[in-house]
This record gives structure tokens, C-alpha cells and sequence, in this order.
């Protein structure tokens, strides 16, 4: 399976999950919950990941970025957004000098 076709097929279980019961899975819990509670999650799992990185660990940091990708691509489908929709927006940036991005964004 390509990168990109895990991506798709976990916002897919991800989308499926909307509908849900909330003591059916785990996304659909957080999905009934509300966006406060994806949010802390991300914010959570970005601090783990942080913490990782500061141990230098490597199989740590790996499964604190897969955490922290997994909530925000929660975030992303309770938003009605897709990975899609952050590859595009990279796919965009790309080949621009991020000083310049950067620069961009304050205009």
C-alpha cells in the first residue's frame, strides 16, 4: 500500500466513523465529544511528540508523529477537510523558499 493510500484509507475509516455510535470506536467518541476535546487530543499528542523528539528516541518519535498525525487527521475530517486538502496546500508551497512563504503570509 503507497503512503498515499494509507492516507486515504484511514480518512475514509475516519469519515465512516462520523456516523457512528459513540461507544461504537474510539474517533467516534471523540467525534461525539466535540471539536474541544479533537483539539486537546492534537494538542496532547503534540506535546508527546515534543517530548520524544527531546529524548531522541526514534522509534519514540515515530509513534508519537503516528499519533499526532492520526488526531490531526481527525481535526481534519471533523472539519469536513481531507489529507487531500493539506497535500495540495504542500504541493502548492513547494518550491518556494519558506522565508518567502512566511514572508507572504504576513501580507
Amino acid at each position: 500500500m503507497s503512503n498515499e493510500s494509507v492516507l486515504q484509507h484511514i480518512a475514509n475509516v475516519l469519515e465512516s466513523r462520523k456516523s457512528a455510535a459513540p461507544d461504537s470506536s474510539y474517533v467516534a467518541k471523540l467525534y461525539d465529544k466535540g471539536l474541544d476535546s479533537i483539539l486537546k487530543k492534537v494538542g496532547e499528542e503534540a506535546t508527546e511528540t515534543v517530548m520524544a523528539a527531546k529524548d531522541g528516541d526514534q522509534s519514540h518519535i515515530i509513534y508519537e508523529v503516528a499519533d499526532l498525525w492520526f488526531h490531526t487527521m481527525v481535526l481534519l475530517a471533523h472539519q469536513g477537510l481531507s489529507p487531500d486538502d493539506v497535500l495540495k496546500e504542500l504541493e502548492r508551497r513547494f518550491g518556494t523558499s519558506g522565508l518567502v512563504e512566511k514572508a507572504n503570509r504576513n501580507k
